[in-house]
């Protein structure tokens, strides 16, 4: 009740606009002493069978929030004290870019959707890491998510992903490779497989010698667009299985406008929300299917409720992310899922949120 206020003064105004002054407010949060750990005694759904484990971490609660909130890895802190099972910052590129020309955010409450053409706004990986140097890492798990700069031709992509994983290795929990925005011209041609296994063979030989130099095997994931062709994910799946990807993020913003009702339908950019949920199940689902299982997937589109989030899980995603959801259910929801997810699995009977993975699919 107290965000159906809120969002509607927020609504009125600009979206990066009221974006920015979310972001402003995170920060003082996290600036005063004591409020996010009373913001996460508030948030925080605190139980046993929401507790997953992935690639040697743990995970509290299945529910992340996705990249494209905290871009510049500056409000971490005080978004992991919103019940948040992990947070995701980025995407980060090597070098500081404004991305595309302004409007670029667009609601489209009908649809309880977003489109953005944000084109990776960001500061830079070093500017990321002298914040993420400064502020005090959270209790749960970190991802960076990885970019490469808009004029950085795509024969030498790898080496903008290389860059952002050597500077920010010490600081993320899991890192994932971003070749599937919309928003930046060309980048889903990395998804071709012959672009795929080159990018992913020099991506991961630098694990390697940061595995060397760290003594700690961290996660990389690649992150999907929901636009492939059945035929081209399974390609994709197939090489990153076989060349030993850790997970898969199913799926990115789409294209797609189909069955749109507000008036911002038309505008470019990648379409998040409600209107992507079926689609990027699908794609978990299929995923699942391919691997048998054994290729960890978080899922993400369409995510605002523990229903949502629970088919999901069902389907095969071991995890979830949350960004449009936020936008449109405020800042509890993670722990509205939770407390949802928990009635599910009683429901089903089941004593723990790993049991639900893959049952539909």
């Amino acid at each position: 009740m107290i965000y159906s206020s809120l969002r509607s003064v927020l609504f009125k105004m600009n979206p990066e606009i009221a974006h920015d002054w979310t972001i402003r407010s995170l920060k003082l949060m996290q600036s005063t002493p004591g409020m996010t750990s009373l913001y996460h005694s508030w948030m925080g759904v605190r139980d046993a069978r929401l507790i997953s484990k992935r690639w040697g971490i743990t995970f509290p609660n299945p529910v992340g929030l996705a990249a494209g909130f905290d871009k510049h890895a500056t409000v971490y802190p005080a978004l992991a004290s919103l019940g948040f099972g992990f947070v995701e910052v980025g995407t980060l590129t090597p070098r500081p870019q404004p991305g595309n020309p302004l409007p670029r955010l667009f609601r489209l409450p009908e649809d309880q959707a977003l489109i953005n053409r944000m084109g990776f706004n960001n500061h830079g990986v070093e500017q990321a890491k002298m914040s993420l140097e400064r502020l005090k890492k959270p209790s749960i798990p970190l991802g960076i998510n990885l970019g490469k700069n808009k004029d950085t031709p795509n024969q030498i992509a790898a080496s903008d992903y290389q860059k952002g994983l050597s500077t920010l290795y010490p600081y993320g929990d899991y890192f994932v490779i971003n070749i599937s925005s919309p928003n930046t011209q060309g980048l889903r041609d990395l998804q071709h497989v012959e672009s795929l296994q080159q990018l992913i063979t020099d991506i991961l030989s630098t694990r390697s010698q940061l595995v060397e130099k760290y003594q700690q095997h961290k996660p990389i994931l690649v992150k999907v667009a929901p636009d492939l062709s059945k035929e081209a994910l399974t390609d994709i799946i197939q090489v990153a299985h076989q060349m030993k990807v850790d997970g898969i993020i199913a799926t990115n913003t789409t294209l797609s406008r189909d069955h749109l009702h507000s008036q911002h339908q038309q505008e470019t950019g990648g379409l998040s929300g409600r209107p992507l949920s079926q689609r990027s199940t699908d794609f978990i689902r299929h995923i699942y299917q391919l691997t048998q299982g054994n290729l960890p997937i978080m899922g993400v589109g369409g995510i605002f409720t523990g229903t949502d989030a629970y088919e999901k899980i069902r389907a095969g995603a071991s995890l979830i992310q949350v960004y449009t959801g936020m936008m449109y259910r405020g800042p509890s929801i993670a722990k509205f899922i939770n407390q949802e997810l928990l009635a599910l699995l009683e429901k089903d009977q089941l004593s723990s949120i790993d049991e639900a993975v893959g049952l539909d699919a």
